[in-house]
């Protein structure tokens, strides 16, 4: 397959799950299943890995960036891999805690409560804006456009790493208002 061919092969794929991912998650965040009267647990033991699994995906996107930078091809190309599956499990889990708990409210006062809402926003719309990029990203490798792939990389890696960090920071701000 000639490899612009590849890139509009995947180019609907990324805008399908651009656009449902992040409308799936958002009504499935709004579902909660013992709510709605069935009977399963809280997941409530979920948070902390999947902050662990932000952490994590931040180390390999570094790694990453380290091998490529000196010339490993193949051991970058597996840490991204590592790495997407590593924010599809993050997904995953935090779709379930949220499908089995109740919200957690922020409980922190003043300055520390805005900076807080910040950090959220900037986190949870990045998110939303780093799955097309990542896609992309992924698909011009794919399809052997390195220079393409090296332009939107250097946009991609600085949002995913925030994204990432960020997710451990969220955590560990609303940790101590958790009900377990």
């Amino acid at each position: 397959m000639e490899n612009s061919s590849v890139e509009k092969k995947y180019n609907k794929w990324i805008v399908v799950l651009s656009i449902a991912i992040p409308v799936v998650v958002a009504i499935l965040f709004g579902v909660n299943l013992r709510k709605l009267g069935y009977d399963v647990k809280p997941l409530s033991f979920l948070p902390p890995i999947y902050a662990t699994i932000n952490g994590l995906t931040a180390l390999v996107l570094i790694v990453a960036v380290w091998a490529i930078k000196n010339g490993k091809q193949k051991l970058h190309e597996n840490l991204m891999k590592f790495a997407i599956g590593l924010s599809v499990a993050f997904l995953a889990m935090y779709v379930a805690y949220h499908m089995t708990s109740d919200s957690t409210k922020f409980g922190g006062e003043g300055a520390i409560k805005y900076i807080y809402f910040f950090i959220l926003i900037t986190h949870i719309l990045l998110s939303i804006a780093i799955i097309p990029l990542v896609l992309i990203t992924y698909v011009r490798a794919l399809a052997q456009k390195f220079d393409k792939h090296r332009k939107i990389a250097k946009i991609t890696f600085p949002l995913w790493l925030y994204v990432a960090i960020t997710g451990v920071v969220v955590y560990l701000m609303i940790s101590p208002y958790y009900q377990y």
